[in-house]
């Protein structure tokens, strides 16, 4: 694991890496603007179930299809 978190800026990074990151056990932090103010979603991988820690919901995605796919249409990472 490493010693703390990656923070990128929406759509920075290859969903691919992303992925690597959070199966190394490292949360990734992203920091997207909305409605013209900057907030951070925090993506991490227990092992089991991947999590998007958004500011206003905790999304849970069982496979790494379905974090693949709300990566891609979130646009927190680069196809």
């Amino acid at each position: 694991m490493s010693e703390g978190p990656v923070r990128l800026e929406a759509g920075d990074a290859p969903i691919d890496d992303i992925i690597d990151h959070l199966h190394a056990g490292t949360r990734v932090i992203i920091e997207r603007d909305l409605l013209g103010s900057v907030h951070e979603v925090t993506l991490r991988f227990d092992g089991d179930i991947y999590y998007c820690d958004t500011p206003t919901t905790l999304h849970r995605h069982g496979t790494v299809e379905e974090m693949r796919e709300c990566l891609a249409n979130e646009r927190y990472g680069s196809e």
